[in-house]
């Protein structure tokens, strides 16, 4: 809803900016340094937060918690039929060993409806302080456009600090929010090339996602099989960054680049292992498949 803030009051404004220094996120909540989070740290502190990429993430994140909620109570749903009829038959050994079994479920069931629970907090705490944060912008901006008095300098300089406060807070929540993302498991399957791949030709393979990266190279076996120095690799997923994969053509001491590409992690949040197949070349004459895990 559009306002105008020209007509505020000088008490109103102040009020407003002593209230957005109350709403600091971290006077509510215990966040770690920001040396804990991939995108925080070495000095890489860059004070410039994403609410559209952060809420994409939050979507796809959350349906894939669900799902594996989803998965392990249907598993459980089934153990638990399985318990009863089981202790009719009062098959000692194997009720004890299904009653293990239930235990452990319920015990990750638990896990993962805390760790939806703690996503849904961050993300509303993320989203409090970016209204806080678009209200202070649009009143330095009402400022800006009203005649200047003391007053008014004073206001402006608390909203500049309550923005910057705002600001601070998200890049935190972020960083806090990427401590809960997961892991994926890459497989390499393999390059897809029909004609274009022949027996001996040497290929090497550079997936990266922000600082990690994974180098591996593989041969063009006689039987047209491929065979790869390392088959499987686990990445930390963050908010910002997608995969870059490079493929380079090994021909004694020289390389050939073969091509390069990005690839978008948001689609990989699913219980599901997620295929992979991308050009690596502009007309498609060379694919390369990997597996994805979350």
């Amino acid at each position: 809803r559009s306002c105008s803030f020209t007509g505020f009051s000088t008490v109103q404004s102040r009020k407003l900016a002593k209230s957005l220094s109350r709403s600091s996120v971290r006077s509510r909540m215990s966040l770690k340094s920001p040396k804990a989070y991939n995108s925080l740290q070495k000095g890489a502190v860059i004070w410039d937060p994403k609410p559209l990429q952060v809420k994409k993430i939050f979507e796809v994140l959350k349906k894939g918690l669900n799902e594996y909620l989803e998965a392990h109570q249907a598993e459980l749903d089934y153990l638990s039929g399985r318990h009863k009829d089981t202790k009719r038959n009062s098959r000692l050994a194997f009720y004890y060993d299904l009653d293990k079994q239930i235990r452990s479920v319920e015990r990750y069931i638990r896990k993962l409806e805390f760790h939806i629970s703690k996503v849904e907090e961050l993300y509303e705490a993320y989203c409090i302080q970016c209204r806080l944060r678009d209200g202070a912008t649009n009143m330095k901006h009402a400022f800006s456009l009203s005649p200047s008095t003391k007053a008014s300098r004073e206001s402006l300089v608390e909203l500049c600090k309550n923005f910057q406060e705002c600001t601070e807070d998200m890049c935190f929540i972020e960083g806090a929010l990427e401590v809960h993302l997961g892991e994926f498991h890459l497989k390499m399957k393999g390059l897809v090339g029909f004609a274009r791949l022949c027996p001996g030709d040497q290929y090497e393979v550079f997936v990266r996602l922000g600082r990690q990266k994974w180098r591996l190279k593989g041969k063009i076996e006689t039987d047209d099989s491929q065979t790869w120095d390392e088959e499987e690799k686990i990445f930390i997923p963050n908010l910002y960054d997608k995969f870059e994969i490079k493929v380079t053509e090994l021909r004694g001491l020289a390389t050939i680049l073969v091509g390069v590409v990005t690839c978008d992690s948001i689609n990989f949040f699913t219980t599901k292992p997620q295929a992979i197949i991308v050009d690596i070349t502009e007309l498609g004459t060379i694919k390369l498949q990997l597996e994805v895990l979350w």
